[in-house]
């Protein structure tokens, strides 16, 4: 399971990075290449979608990109359970506990907070769009300093032509309707989203960490 598991994440980061195509824009980087964390505590996203399953749904596939990037990720079930031990079950709460808080309790560097905008799949009459869009910030634990942000959107239709005339279009998105409510169609979108919100190397992206041979090339 897991060698299939890390072949499709594969996939999902080399289509996500060839995907993506946000609009430029300029990031300081000072903060963070002054901090330089070596490992990361991703707390549960807050989720704004009405899908429930959103937020286990992408924070299962968030420590792919970070650990390419070269970064020590606190696994996601050992995090969870600790939270739940000590009363706090919602992510809007535990994304409210004090950095310095955490970062007595887990020892790590930095935080990564994330919060999902959209997630699943809005039927039209001759389509039907799945898409996953979330935003995230990482912060210094220590010092509560924010070290960067991001936001990415993946979605099915791109890249769709909508070729085969309206007869094809009605059939394709009454297929995709009938997949669709019967498996969570955004799951792999959400990889998708994740590899392009988290992979470093990119113009907007996070730097590269102490476990990658680009360490500091950035």
């Amino acid at each position: 399971m897991m060698p299939r598991f890390m072949a499709l994440s594969a996939a999902f980061l080399s289509l996500a990075l060839l995907g993506g195509c946000a609009a430029p824009k300029t990031i300081d980087y000072a903060a963070f290449k002054q901090s330089r964390p070596k490992s990361i505590l991703v707390l549960p996203p807050i989720n704004e979608s009405p899908e429930v399953q959103a937020s286990y749904s992408l924070v299962s596939q968030v420590t792919y990109p970070l650990a390419e990037a070269g970064y020590y990720v606190l696994p996601i079930a050992l995090v969870d359970e600790t939270f739940r031990q000590n009363g706090l079950t919602t992510a809007n709460d535990i994304q409210a506990v004090a950095p310095a808080k955490l970062q007595q309790i887990f020892g790590a560097d930095a935080g990564l907070y994330i919060t999902i905008t959209e997630y699943g799949t809005q039927y039209m009459l001759i389509s039907s769009d799945t898409a996953v869009t979330a935003t995230a910030k990482l912060v210094d634990l220590k010092t509560g300093t924010t070290l960067w942000t991001g936001v990415a959107r993946a979605s099915s239709e791109e890249g769709n032509s909508n070729a085969g005339g309206i007869v094809g279009m009605l059939i394709t998105a009454a297929v995709k309707q009938v997949i669709n409510s019967s498996t969570d169609a955004a799951h792999p979108i959400a990889g998708v989203a994740s590899a392009r919100l988290l992979s470093a190397g990119q113009r907007t992206g996070i730097l590269y960490g102490p476990r990658s041979p680009k360490y500091g090339s950035d």
